[in-house]
């Protein structure tokens, strides 16, 4: 599912920005302030985060939380995380608390000179830069040429919100170009876990990338606040100097440990996602919305008026996403299950009804 800008308006904003108004899911706050409830009594299809958590149906040790966490079980997962997401062995493996933790401390650790982003895309990524005071060039089609001073290239692969994913011949070619130049391209795959075959990790050969892996969406712990960038030495060492000791916590250490070393659950896991995915696009589909994009956990949908159809279903407390730059797209996360995606089917019917439009 590919997105096409000519099929749907797409808007920049006051700052002549495709992507700083797209804002962050998941925070319920001004939903609740504003037609009532209590969080339990939402349905939250805001985010992008798997409802099927990683079951914690074992005890964590009392050390986990009562010491420091110890370099010996923090080195156990890097090699855990390492084969799970087949980082080669030139690059270096860093944990930080979230993928989002990191993004602040990459303007110091790499080269200098102008960046050029993919999107539109998760906006955090043009923020950093812009206020590390780098020149940012936003393009729409990550089969471009930079400009002779770009030296940081960023593509979002799977793309959030559209699922647009880069192959990996062409994400090559970019990092190949960046590294002749003293530069470096840098791939998000916060969302390639559930997507087989999507990451670049295993077709670089020995090209110089940085490749972001979120933890929490695939896993559905985003609390735990866990993420690993995969990097060159140099960057990796800079990166880990600034998030200083004990970035990471016990607890994070031995359930991402767990978890990661668990392809039992991933592999049933991504055949779930797909297949509710497959139900919750066939659903929207029926209802009259077409469904341009998205990933296994969450589908990309136009419609007429989405800010209408966004604001029908919170007043009855479901919460989506819409982009100001974009106002036919919504937004939908997996519901988790037949009886949540009937609740969003029967409040989808009277959310598009004559009286809401």
């Amino acid at each position: 599912m590919a997105w096409s800008q000519s099929r749907f308006t797409v808007r920049r904003n006051e700052f002549g920005s495709l992507f700083e108004t797209m804002k962050h899911g998941g925070d319920l706050g001004a939903a609740i302030a504003r037609h009532g409830g209590l969080a339990q009594d939402w349905l939250d299809l805001s985010t992008g985060i798997n409802p099927h958590a990683y079951p914690l149906d074992w005890p964590l040790s009392q050390a986990a939380w009562t010491r420091l966490p110890a370099r010996g079980a923090h080195d156990r997962m890097l090699e855990v995380a390492r084969a799970a997401y087949g980082v080669p062995d030139h690059l270096r493996l860093v944990a930080a608390p979230g993928t989002q933790a990191l993004l602040p401390h990459l303007p110091a650790c790499l080269p200098a000179g102008d960046v050029a982003i993919v999107g539109p895309t998760y906006s955090s990524h043009g923020d950093v830069w812009r206020r590390a005071g780098r020149q940012v060039t936003e393009v729409t089609s990550p089969y471009f040429e930079p400009t002779h001073d770009t030296r940081v290239i960023v593509i979002v692969n799977p793309n959030n919100p559209d699922g647009r994913l880069v192959d990996p011949k062409s994400l090559r070619h970019h990092a190949e170009t960046m590294a002749a130049r003293g530069g470096l391209l840098i791939v998000d795959e916060a969302f390639a876990d559930c997507v087989p075959g999507a990451s670049v990790l295993p077709h670089l050969g020995d090209v110089p990338v940085l490749v972001l892996r979120s933890f929490g969406k695939f896993y559905g712990l985003a609390g735990v606040r866990l993420g690993f960038a995969a990097a060159p030495p140099g960057v990796a060492a800079a990166l880990s100097a600034s998030l200083e000791s004990w970035a990471v916590s016990g607890p994070a250490i031995e359930i991402g440990t767990r978890a990661l070393a668990d392809k039992s659950w991933q592999n049933a896991m991504r055949t779930q996602l797909a297949d509710e995915a497959a139900d919750l696009t066939l659903m929207l589909q029926m209802r009259g919305l077409s469904v341009f994009g998205g990933t296994p956990l969450y589908v990309l949908a136009g419609t007429r008026n989405a800010a209408a159809v966004h604001e029908a279903l919170a007043r009855q407390r479901i919460w989506t996403r819409t982009f100001d730059y974009a106002p036919t797209w919504l937004r939908i996360g997996l519901p988790g299950g037949a009886a949540p995606l009937a609740w969003l089917d029967d409040a989808l019917a009277r959310a598009l009804s004559p009286a809401t439009g």
